[in-house]
């Protein structure tokens, strides 16, 4: 399966959710927001997500101004 995150490919050996890709890059900082294909993706949805082939990630630290 071929992504693309942060304009980067990324080749996936299996299906998986949001949650487990970022298990699997071992992402765990807080306040990471990401959006697929140009839609954001709530946190309440990262453990039903799922990457398909294809899809563009855009993986990002939110930041509070003002």
């Amino acid at each position: 399966m071929n992504i693309i995150v942060n304009d980067h490919p990324m080749t996936l050996s299996a299906p998986m959710t949001v949650q487990q890709w970022l298990e699997h890059i071992k992402h765990t900082q807080s306040g990471t927001a990401l959006a697929i294909n140009q839609t954001i993706i709530p946190h309440s949805e990262w453990h039903t997500q799922q990457i398909n082939d294809g899809d563009t990630i855009l993986l990002f630290q939110a930041i509070a101004g003002g």
